[in-house]
Order: C-alpha cells, then structure tokens, then sequence
C-alpha cells in the first residue's frame, strides 16, 4: 500500500503526542514553580505523573483498539487529552495541575499506542519497520522544537498559554483524523470480551520471541531516560557547559536518532529488521560500555562523554521501530495488546532508569553512565531470546 503525505503527517503527529505534551512546557517550570508558589521538586512529579499516566494508559487502550478499530478510540483519546491539557491551563495549584497530567497523559497515550498499531494494519513486517522508522525521523523535530516553541509562547502569554496550545494541537489532530479511514475492518478484530483481552497479557508475556523484542527496546529506553535525567547535570553541573550549549549537544543526540532511523528505513527492506535490530543493540552495548569507562575515568573529557551518548542515542534509530515490527508481526488481531505492551515496557523501563540514576546521583556522570552501561548489555541479551531458536508459528490469533 503507497504511503501518501496526509498518512505521514496524521500518524507523525500521533506518535509525537509524548514529546509535544513535555518538551513544550519545560521552558515555562520555574515560572509555573513560582506562581503556583511550588517547589522545583514538585513540579517535576507533573513529569513523573505524566509518565505513569501514559505507562498504565496504554494497556487499556491497545485491547480497546483490537476490539473497537482504531479511530473511535483514537478520537476518545484525543478528546481526553484536550480536557487534561484544559485542566492543566485552569489549575491554581500544582497538586491539581500533576492531577491533570495524569488524565492528560491517558489520553495522549492511545494516540501513539494505536498509530503503531494502524502502521501494522496496513504494512507487513520489514514496510512497516520502514514506516516506523521514517514516522520516528519527522516525530524527532517535536523534542528539537518543543522547548523553542515553549519559550516563544512564554515571550508573548503566560505559561497557561503553553496548555490551550495543546488544546488547539489536540481539536486540530482530531479534525485530521476525520480525513484517515479506518484500518481495522470488523472481520478483523478481536471480538473476545475486553475483560478476557486485558487478561490475555499474561499469555503475551509468555511469547518468548515478544520478550526479546520488549527486553531490546525496554532496556535500550532505561538507558535512555537515565540520559535525559542525568545529562543536564553532568553537562551543566560537572563539565561547567552553558545551559545553551547543552541544548546544542542535546540537538546532537536527536539529530544522530534521525540520521539513523533514515538509515535503517533504507536498509530495513533489504536486510530485514532483525538483522539491524541486532546492530543496534550491538552498538547501544558498546556505545553504555564508553559511557561507564569515560564516566569512570574522566578520559576524553567533555569531548568523550558527548559523543558516547550521542552514539548510543543514535542506536534508538536501529532499535525501537524494528522491536515493535518484529513483535507485531505475529499478533495481526491484537496488535493494539502487543503495541500497548511493548509501549508500557518502553516507558516503565524509563521510570526505573531515570530514578535510579537520580537516587544514585553524586554530582558526577558516573550513576547515569552505569546505568545507560547495564541498559545497553540488557538491551543485547535479549536478542538471545530471539535468535536462540527458529521463529515457530504462533498459537494467538492471527
């Protein structure tokens, strides 16, 4: 099936709901910390709230898209998210404002879980690995402009402003929606009772393969967000960098992700994805191992740490849209399960590893460091469970 412009644009804007909901307020913490009369610590449970939000949303959506189709649900998602973003415009303290990111994060999530699974609807195992990867390169510049565009905002309006911004994101996305047919025709669905289906994640966590492609991108995004949490610090703190030049570097990182994911989206149809995914974890492993010697020893300085997270960034682009093709590939009739799975794996996994490279936190990079270095060897044991036998036929529905 040709992928056209309104298919790319529409499912990009899905699966970025995460990064726009985040990275577009940052700019505005420390003046919401003070009109809220808030502390810095509290503040950053609205990120943390977010985050278990969108974590626990998914397993209820992913059922409810096999068994429903994708639109219905993907609209009712979006339209819970517009009344968190609302709410979170309206709030007068930061208690009700980390409240309305929990809803607003429930809402967000069914826009990423199920785009992954509309992407399985219409492609097979290596088109989709290559939709994945070209949707993960134009959902990158959200992360890249988000803080900019906050900022923008907060020149000109209050940090309110930022959350009716969403509100119009949200009303916009779900007008575009209306364009997309649906992808998951009646026959085609999983018609077992939702209790059943949320039940059925049991039997999910049974599939040796699905376990390697989880533990691949659940472990690689541990790492991952122990960077996020550990880098401004390590950066900013420890290397004595400016605030401006660590967004320089965090540019870096996200712009090494979308020169990889073109690449994989060029390679994935000639060499298949699993063969890739294995490169990528290869290199995440090799790329935290630099990470824990340089944290350890100080070598190569600035320069060293840098390009050590930078290159294990980058690996996200061979990871995460092969992981999740590769597990779709055998569950066509509960993709939106497998998709919400594999998506609440991603970002529990990024809980556990940005609180324990905070807990761990000692003013140098040597806690973020071993832990991106135990993600990434994680991330490449599991493909043990992928290529240690030959691929069976699967006994879920199909």
């Amino acid at each position: 099936m040709k992928t056209d412009l309104r298919l790319l644009v529409v499912l990009s804007t899905l699966m970025a709901f995460a990064a726009i909901s985040t990275d577009l307020y940052l700019p505005a913490l420390p003046r919401m910390s003070a009109a809220l009369g808030a502390s810095q610590g509290t503040l950053e449970l609205t990120i943390t709230g977010y985050l278990i939000g969108f974590t626990l949303g998914q397993l209820f959506w992913g059922p409810v898209g096999d068994r429903y189709g994708r639109r219905g649900p993907v609209a009712l998602g979006l339209i819970v998210f517009v009344i968190g973003s609302a709410g979170c415009a309206l709030s007068t303290d930061a208690w009700q404002l980390i409240g309305w990111r929990v809803v607003q994060a429930l809402g967000a999530c069914a826009s990423v879980v199920l785009a992954r699974a509309i992407v399985r609807d219409l492609f097979e195992r290596d088109r989709a690995a290559r939709l994945l990867s070209t949707l993960m390169t134009i959902m990158a510049i959200a992360p890249l402009l988000g803080p900019s565009v906050g900022a923008l905002i907060l020149k000109v309006a209050s940090w309110q402003a930022i959350f009716w911004t969403l509100v119009l994101i949200g009303l916009a996305t779900l007008a575009a929606l209306s364009t997309l047919q649906e992808t998951l025709p009646p026959e085609r669905r999983n018609t077992e009772p939702l209790s059943r289906a949320f039940l059925g994640y049991t039997s999910l966590l049974g599939n040796r393969r699905l376990l390697g492609y989880a533990g691949a991108v659940g472990f690689f995004y541990s790492g991952v967000f122990a960077y996020i949490a550990g880098s401004p610090f390590a950066y900013i703190d420890y290397h004595r960098l400016s605030p401006q030049l660590y967004g320089v570097l965090f540019a870096v990182g996200i712009i090494g992700l979308m020169v990889s994911n073109t690449v994989n989206a060029r390679l994935v149809t000639r060499f298949g994805s699993d063969r890739l995914l294995l490169i990528g974890t290869i290199g995440a492993a090799l790329a935290g191992v630099i990470v824990a010697l340089v944290g350890a020893t100080d070598f190569a300085g600035l320069f060293g740490l840098a390009a050590a997270l930078c290159l294990y960034v980058a690996m996200n682009g061979f990871i995460a849209a092969n992981a999740i093709s590769g597990a779709l590939v055998d569950f066509p009739k509960r993709a939106g399960a497998v998709s919400a799975l594999l998506g609440a794996i991603q970002y529990g996994s990024g809980i556990i590893g940005s609180a324990v490279s905070s807990t761990f936190a000692d003013g140098t990079p040597w806690p973020m460091a071993w832990v991106i270095a135990l993600s990434g060897i994680g991330s490449l044991l599991s493909m043990r469970l992928i290529t240690s036998r030959p691929k069976t036929a699967s006994r879920y529905p199909r």
